[in-house]
């Protein structure tokens, strides 16, 4: 349309520029031509649309742009040889259970060869069109530094010849977790800055596209569930800088809708039979989720949930967590014994010092449980803690 505002190209080029790029990938073979071509793309947008009107279809223009753009390089600096067949056909069509561009490209940037944080920052900067002043900004690092981490990495897929593939079904399972991973840190970076909800939205956004693209494996929906049920609670989290805890949370502030999305995902993972870490996290969720009162929480189900994936996946966060639920149900003694065991492990993790001093606490032992806070309080790793574990030591929480 006429007048075009920028935040509407804006709006397009996070919906967009992740499938814009993989298809441009498949299409040239090189993750950065492709993403030097998109970039050119989106400046052609922002001159013509204001003028032209945004197109019917914007993701198809810029994927047009965007190729075109592509095979003129490429063809520039290969000097008008003939384009290599396989770079610029399409590539042959691998087998396997999904054939999705935009998949291909996740399951590149999350390639267990490549170091954890530059999958999850080549992710967030390719497949979620963030800058690389947004990534830099979630990492707390500079924009040169990030920028230098991401050519690196895409020099390693280069390099390493890291295939634009979908993994088969045999190795599937094990790229999917590194996959899944990847989505979940990057919705707990924006969880724990919530200044920095893009980065949710983001995460929200790969969980539905994964979801969709591959129904059949349930561990993706229970991904896709526990960001739901989380998001839903995270107006409430905070009150100005004040962090607010899951016992005190306004749940009318709630939002119901995700919370319905999320429980009915979880159901649909239940009825599959084949649980697995975050399915049973976010049943764990739903649980929380469908009390209307903390008071009215079933603590017993809950405690049966961390039984579970203890199993799965039995670490010392899960454990905590375990110890908490049995707090609630067997008391705080219990709980208490069950937390002390897990000290060796989580010796500097502030949250076993902060649950160990409501233990301590509910048990009478304030001089202890004042020692635990105290403990808490210069492990935490925000102000926001900080400011809970002051209000504790006084004896407000």
């Amino acid at each position: 349309m006429i007048g075009l505002e920028e935040a509407e190209i804006e709006r397009v080029f996070r919906e967009v520029y992740g499938q814009a790029v993989a298809t441009v990938t498949r299409t040239c073979g090189d993750l950065s031509a492709a993403e030097d071509a998109v970039q050119y793309a989106f400046a052609e947008a922002a001159e013509r649309w204001p003028v032209d009107g945004v197109p019917p279809n914007p993701a198809g223009w810029i994927i047009t742009v965007a190729r075109n753009n592509a095979i003129d390089v490429h063809r520039r600096r290969r000097r008008g040889a003939e384009i290599a067949e396989a770079h610029l056909v399409g590539g042959s069509e691998e087998e396997g259970p999904v054939t999705d561009d935009i998949l291909r490209l996740v399951f590149t940037c999350c390639h267990p060869s490549l170091a954890f944080e530059a999958r999850v920052a080549l992710t967030l900067r390719v497949v979620g069109g963030l800058s690389v002043a947004d990534v830099a900004r979630a990492f707390l690092v500079n924009e040169d530094a990030m920028a230098k981490r991401l050519v690196r990495a895409k020099y390693k897929i280069r390099a390493a010849g890291i295939p634009y593939r979908v993994p088969s079904s045999e190795e599937l399972n094990d790229r999917l977790q590194s996959v899944l991973a990847v989505v979940y840190l990057i919705f707990n970076v924006g969880l724990d800055k919530p200044d920095q909800e893009v980065l949710r939205g983001q995460a929200i956004r790969m969980g539905r596209t994964l979801a969709f693209l591959m129904p059949d494996q349930p561990e993706v929906i229970g991904l896709l569930a526990l960001m739901l049920l989380i998001e839903a609670r995270v107006g409430s989290r905070f009150e100005g800088d004040t962090l607010v805890l899951l016992r005190d949370q306004d749940r009318t502030r709630w939002d119901r809708g995700l919370v319905i999305e999320g429980q009915d995902l979880v159901r649909a993972c239940i009825r599959r039979g084949r649980p697995g870490p975050y399915q049973l996290q976010a049943a764990i969720q739903a649980v929380h989720c469908d009390a209307d009162r903390f008071e009215d929480t079933d603590w017993d189900q809950i405690a049966i949930l961390y039984d579970q994936l203890m199993v799965m996946a039995p670490t010392p966060v899960v454990a905590l967590n375990r110890a908490v639920a049995i707090g609630e149900t067997k008391g705080p003694l219990e709980a208490l014994t069950a937390m002390d065991e897990l000290s060796p492990t989580l010796d500097d993790y502030h949250l076993l010092a902060s649950c160990r001093g409501v233990m301590l606490r509910r048990l009478g032992r304030e001089e202890e449980a004042i020692e635990a806070f105290r403990r808490a309080h210069q492990l935490a790793p925000s102000d926001r803690e900080k400011q809970l574990l002051e209000r504790r030591i006084a004896g407000h929480e």
